[in-house]
């Protein structure tokens, strides 16, 4: 069995379901994972932001607005009166609902009930089309099998035990239906995965299930080589080794989230990035296969902050380090790179929110400097030590770029290069003539 994902885009539209639907029924067994309709979520966080606010009329015109657009869609996606009838029915169902939260009080709870409507929406309309074609199909409530434990991390035994029940009592059908993103917490309250959303869910579902294949369905054809917003001439990658789309992920490679690939690594189940609007291209394969000897794309992680910490006392002093990492873990802030001296320490974060109350605790270990509006580049690819020369020809196409700092070695797969955010496009360019042109 495959786990197949669809985006929002993938099905923002009466016209993308039915070409999604197309792609999906050919025969073969697979469960879908949908997204909400793009824009949908915006609007949902938009109508919370509201009732945050006590704004009960601009809540409930934004919700009339994309009641509306829901009816068009609907109006379009279904051939024939009854169908409409059933769609207008469930719809009045769920918009009633978003409505209600505007006669109570409203919390983070409520608002992870209103988001969680994007993906209970699209799949539930989307179920009833392939109904209406005939088409055997299942919908499989993702709230009655995703959850997460009380560290907000995927609980795998749940998961599988309850997918696989809910799988047995439907054992005939050939496609089923369920929502990513949205999840219940350990206390039984609807929640969401937060990190990587829809892609995350299908990860774990494919885990779960043992696939054979997941594939993420988008906009793009695979992963490219470049960022294709800053570089011409851009290619799709044919193949990652997991640890490299982890890299490129995490990055700034915007068509995966690094989260996602864990659960199919762990279970070495191939992932393949697809593109709905060409979906005879080939993509890009992530899996345990690799390229040797060979450099494979550039990614680009924007704002980034560098905090520089410099110390008389850090000269073969133990503990240092440590002092300095355990003040970023008590502001729950996360490092990206990472270089030392004898005399100092580098680091840099994506998350400034904390940066005041951090420099404030590391002034009392040395002299810091902060360099903002930064961008981290990283180069991906078979990066072995042994691989003699590439580390020239990656240094060599950054030869007329300002570096602030340069991270190797904490894996076989990548180098990378914090440079300030002026120089990014340069420095993308630079690299893609160097190492791909």
């Amino acid at each position: 069995m495959k786990v197949l994902k669809f985006g929002g885009t993938s099905v923002g539209s009466a016209a993308r379901m039915k070409d999604v639907a197309k792609l999906i029924c050919d025969g073969d067994q697979k469960i879908v994972v949908l997204s909400a309709m793009s824009g949908t979520t915006n609007s949902l966080v938009e109508i919370s932001d509201y009732l945050y606010k006590n704004n009960t009329a601009g809540a409930l015109e934004r919700i009339n607005a994309l009641e509306k657009r829901y009816y068009d869609v609907t109006e379009e996606l279904y051939a024939t009166v009854e169908y409409k009838v059933e769609a207008t029915t469930v719809l009045k169902s769920h918009f009633e609902y978003l409505r209600s939260f505007s006669k109570s009080i409203f919390t983070l709870f409520e608002e992870k009930a209103i988001l969680a409507e994007g993906e209970l929406l699209s799949t539930t309309i989307f179920q009833l089309y392939l109904k209406e074609k005939g088409e055997s199909s299942a919908l499989l409530p993702a709230l009655e099998f995703m959850r997460i434990d009380k560290n907000a991390e995927p609980d795998t035994s749940f998961i599988a035990g309850s997918l696989a029940k809910q799988l047995i009592a439907q054992p005939d059908k050939v496609i089923y239906i369920t929502q990513g993103f949205i999840c219940r917490n350990f206390y039984g309250e609807i929640d969401n995965l937060q990190r990587g959303g829809s892609d995350y869910s299908a990860s774990l579902i494919g885990a779960a299930v043992k696939a054979t294949e997941i594939q993420i369905w988008t906009d793009i054809d695979g992963m490219h080589n470049n960022d294709p917003r800053f570089v011409e001439g851009t290619k799709p990658v044919p193949v990652l080794h997991f640890e490299e789309a982890a890299e490129l992920a995490y990055f700034g490679a915007k068509i995966l989230h690094p989260t996602c690939i864990l659960p199919a690594k762990l279970n070495n189940i191939p992932v393949r990035l697809l593109n709905t609007m060409e979906p005879k291209a080939p993509g890009t394969l992530i899996s345990t296969q690799s390229k040797k000897g060979k450099i494979e794309a550039v990614a680009a992680k924007d704002g980034i902050t560098a905090i520089k910490i410099k110390s008389g006392r850090m000269l073969l002093a133990h503990g240092f380090l440590r002092k300095v990492f355990e003040i970023f873990e008590s502001y729950h802030t996360p490092i990206d790179m990472v270089t030392t001296s004898e005399v100092g320490v580098s680091v840099s974060i994506d998350n400034a929110k904390r940066l005041d109350e951090i420099v404030n605790e590391l002034k009392k270990f040395g002299t810091v400097s902060v360099d903002k509006e930064m961008v981290i580049v990283c180069v991906v690819g078979d990066m072995h030590f042994d691989n003699v020369g590439f580390q020239a020809k990656v240094v060599g196409a950054m030869s007329e770029i300002p570096i602030r700092m340069i991270s190797y070695g904490g894996s076989n797969y990548n180098i990378s290069f914090l440079i300030k955010a002026k120089d990014k496009k340069r420095a993308l360019n630079s690299l893609s003539k160097a190492l791909f042109n």
